[in-house]
Parts: C-alpha cells; sequence; structure tokens
C-alpha cells in the first residue's frame, strides 16, 4: 500500500485490480473493491490500521465484474458509479454471481471462499459530474467513456492524483467494450495537457504511471480506428475485422498460453468500433475523426 497524498491511499498488489481509498474526517471513501474474499479481507486490515473510522462510501469506475464483486465485503451504505453502471448493473441475470466466481475461482478452495458473498451493486448514480462530501472533503468524480460507456475518474486536482479505471491499463491490449473511442482519445489528449492536474496516475490494473504511459493506449485506439474506418468505408461487413487483429497483436505483451483470449478481446474491441462508425453514419453525423 502506498500512501499518495495525505489521506490518499493505493494498493496496487491485489489481483484483478488497483483499489483506492480517500480517508476523510468522517471515514473511508474507496475507489473499486478486490473481488478475491482474501484481498477484500486485507484491504479491510489495512484500513483499519490507519484509521478506526468506517468506510462510507465506495465508488466503481465502471460495471466490471472484477470491481462491483467485492463491495459487499465493506459494510458501505452509499455505492456510487456512472448512471451507465447504474443501469446496467440493473439488469445483471440472476446467474451473475455464479458466473462470475467460476470465472475468478481455479480451484474448489477458492470456490469455497466466495461463500458468504453478497452482490452490493451501485444504487446513486450521476451524469457528467458529481462532488462526494464527507468530513469536509468535497471527492469529484467525472464521467469520462472509454473503455465502458460509464467509465468515471476520481480526480483530486488539490492531490495532483487521478484515479482512471480501466480508460488507462498498461502492458496489455485495452478493453474495448463501448462505442466511444473517439470520446476516449479526447478525454486522454486532455489528461496528458499540461492544465490537467495529475502527476501521479492510477490505472483501473498495475502499477502506478504517469501521463506519458497514456501514449501507447491512444496510439493503439488511433491505429485500430483507422484500420476499421477503412474497412468500413470499403463495405467490408463487421466479421472482416478479424483480418485486422494481427496487426494489434504485436502492440503490446502477452503470454502466449493467453493468445486465444488477448485475439478474442482484440476482435471485440475492433467490432465496437465499427458499430461506432456505424451508428455516427445512421445518425448523420461525421465519424469525428479517425
Amino acid at each position: 500500500m502506498q500512501e499518495l497524498a495525505p489521506g490518499v491511499f493505493v494498493h496496487t498488489g491485489f489481483r484483478r485490480v488497483t483499489v483506492g481509498a480517500i480517508l476523510t474526517d468522517s471515514g473511508f471513501v474507496l475507489i473499486d473493491t478486490p473481488p478475491y474474499p482474501d484481498d477484500a479481507r486485507c484491504w479491510r486490515e489495512l484500513l483499519a490500521d490507519i484509521s478506526d473510522l468506517p468506510v462510507l462510501a465506495i465508488v466503481n469506475t465502471d460495471a466490471h465484474r472484477d470491481r462491483i464483486l467485492g463491495n459487499g465485503w465493506f459494510g458501505a451504505r452509499v455505492v456510487v458509479a456512472h448512471e451507465d453502471t447504474v443501469l446496467q448493473v440493473q439488469s445483471l441475470p440472476g446467474t451473475f454471481m455464479d458466473a462470475a466466481i467460476d470465472a475468478l475461482a481455479h480451484d474448489t478452495s477458492e470456490r469455497i471462499s466466495f461463500a458468504g458473498m453478497r452482490l452490493h451493486l451501485p444504487n446513486i448514480g450521476f451524469s457528467r459530474r458529481m462532488h462526494l462530501r464527507y468530513g469536509g472533503a468535497a471527492i469529484p468524480l467525472l464521467a469520462m467513456p472509454g473503455p465502458e460507456t460509464g467509465s468515471l475518474w476520481v480526480h483530486l486536482p488539490e492531490q495532483r492524483v487521478v484515479f482512471t479505471g480501466d480508460s488507462i491499463i498498461i502492458d496489455q491490449h485495452p478493453y474495448i467494450n463501448s462505442p466511444c473511442t473517439k470520446i476516449w482519445l479526447d478525454n486522454l489528449t486532455a489528461l496528458r495537457r499540461a492544465r490537467f492536474a495529475a502527476d501521479q496516475i492510477v490505472p483501473g490494473r498495475g502499477p502506478l504511471v504517469d501521463k506519458s504511459a497514456t501514449e501507447p493506449i491512444s496510439n493503439y485506439l488511433r491505429l485500430a480506428r483507422r484500420r476499421v474506418y477503412s474497412l468500413y468505408r470499403a463495405g467490408r461487413p463487421r466479421a472482416d475485422t478479424v483480418t485486422l487483429v494481427p496487426e494489434l497483436l504485436e502492440l503490446f505483451p502477452f503470454r502466449e498460453a493467453d493468445l486465444e483470449r488477448v485475439q478474442r478481446r482484440i476482435k471485440g474491441g475492433l467490432d465496437r468500433i465499427y458499430e461506432e462508425f456505424k451508428t455516427s453514419d445512421q445518425v448523420g453525423n461525421a465519424p469525428g475523426g479517425k
């Protein structure tokens, strides 16, 4: 665990996600939660060592199972997310919990560790901007569509820290689960400008980074958009985006054992970019640049 600024903590060592905590005079506000029960227990104990104040609220930076599954271990009455995330989790199937545990648990004992877990889904949403106010602190939440339509950032300008969720992940192919890649690119460009007050960027997964680390993601998105746009304008079907996968595969490292999974991730993202251009045409808008 690191203290990035007085009362601002981050843990990059848990499986699947990087999580944060902001200590106010009234208690903690958490940014995402560890999905594995033993990691959640460890995080609770570390926070208790810092202060015996309660967890007041959780902010989920998107609707990914890795971010919301562990909410129930922290006893927060308030769970905040973008309104698109709130709508998405309201329609989760009844099989969501079992499917999530199946995906995360590697063996029977690990599956048993999830016993007693209860979903605690986001229950407060916002559309563009929101401030959480606890113990004299105002914590700004910003709608930042990117890998998900409901992606959000937690920006602490006075501390020059920003939590970006999966809008920034390092040394792996980005998740693209929404038709928002043009807005995503614009958000990353805005982040890199000097007037955006952030020296420490907390990505959705992995270690802290600085602004320069966002360039590989932008380069990936630009290339993917250019290639898909050419394919789309040539009248080729969405299925043909599979021909673009090999070129994009080489842009980030991956384990050979993960090859098929990474290829599926890339193909899914390319399909969403294709739909982004198609939707822009249907509503009579220019694609917004390639």
